[in-house]
């Protein structure tokens, strides 16, 4: 039997069994994606200088899923969640591959284990409003994007969904909320390394502000005692139809030497005008500092090592889960930069400007 044709059959069955057993199951999805014309300039490997257009068709991340709670006890319920990839553009998809977890929420807050996004990077995913696109911020913040990873892979990259991991959230007091994650060292790699990872966030929420202070460490992710570490502050404003954004971030990857360290930023503002809305966001990169002189992920030491990343958009809302949307996003790199877009990517090397414009839609059930 074929991988899908086995991941239907479950999720068929599993979704049978639910609605037997709960009265307030929930199906839920995404579907999202776009037509791309994307151009690439200069950079290391184009010695003609410019590099042919493509015509693509991208999936942003689409899902389906299916979660409910079910109470026990008076102020304590179980709660369930299973979801899994779709490409709408070619076809294939893993049941089980995103957010997927089970646990308990009280009074006391939520506990559940499972596959499921890390704290960090929910603190500020919300803030950009091209996530999760080609135009995601993730081409610097993060330092790349792991839709689903392990202690082994993806191993640069501080924007991901960690699998084997053990969460805890607790209550709300005064607009003040802590989340806690921790991925569980089940991988013994040939170096002797003994993998982890820790995150955890700081969140403030009321009225219209919104601030988040993160932080993550990986530990023996490149290698025995070389302990990787990530720190973000971000916030938000929203000011009737008119949403402001920033985030700041300091990545460190510890080496033999001195560690390679990167600062970058972000901004980003959102106006809706009725179903009319209007987006800009924009990410820079500094340049790498110390280091062995190898890069890492997207970030390489030295002078001429940074970059930006820019996007404006619009979208029209034909309802609450249907819109289109038409977005530009440019990326220039430094002589001697390597960022990529994060999801979608097109391998300009060192140096290169990539730009494309998209026309795309998005429908939620």
């Amino acid at each position: 039997m074929k991988a899908t044709t086995l991941s239907t059959t479950l999720l068929t069955l599993f979704v049978l069994h639910g609605a037997a057993q709960a009265q307030n199951l929930q199906l839920y999805g995404r579907l999202n994606l776009g037509l791309e014309r994307m151009h690439l300039h200069g950079g290391a490997g184009d010695a003609s200088g410019a590099s042919p257009n493509r015509t693509r068709l991208s999936n942003y991340r689409s899902v389906f899923g299916v979660r409910t709670s079910e109470a026990i006890e008076p102020g304590l319920h179980v709660l369930f969640q299973v979801e899994g990839t779709l490409s709408p553009d070619s076809g294939a998809g893993a049941f089980a591959a995103r957010d997927t977890r089970l646990g308990l929420e009280g009074r006391w807050g939520t506990l559940f284990a499972g596959n499921w996004t890390t704290p960090y990077t929910s603190s500020s995913a919300a803030l950009d409003p091209f996530y999760p696109t080609t135009a995601g911020y993730m081409s610097i913040m993060g330092n790349g994007s792991a839709a689903t990873a392990d202690n082994v892979s993806d191993t640069t990259s501080f924007d991901r969904r960690q699998q084997n991991s053990v969460h805890y959230w607790s209550p709300a007091w005064n607009g003040v909320s802590l989340r806690l994650a921790h991925g569980l060292n089940e991988e013994r790699p040939a170096s002797g390394a003994r993998p982890s990872l820790t995150s955890s966030a700081l969140l403030f929420e009321r009225g219209p502000w919104y601030a988040a202070l993160a932080w993550e460490r990986h530990r023996d992710y490149r290698g025995p005692g070389l302990n990787d570490d990530a720190i973000k502050l971000a916030g938000s404003h929203q000011l009737r139809q008119l949403k402001l954004a920033a985030a700041v971030e300091r990545l460190r990857y510890r080496s033999r030497g001195a560690p390679l360290e990167r600062t970058a930023y972000y901004v980003s503002a959102q106006r809706q005008f009725g179903a009319h809305g209007v987006r800009l966001g924009v990410a820079k990169a500094g340049n790498g500092k110390g280091g062995d002189g190898a890069p890492v992920g997207f970030i390489t030491p030295g002078r001429a090592s940074g970059g930006v990343h820019a996007t404006v958009g619009y979208d029209y809302a034909f309802s609450k889960r249907t819109s289109v949307f038409a977005w530009y996003t440019w990326l220039h790199n430094a002589r001697r930069a390597t960022i990529d877009f994060a999801i979608n990517g097109v391998d300009g090397g060192a140096g290169a400007t990539a730009s494309g414009a998209v026309l795309g839609m998005r429908h939620a059930f």
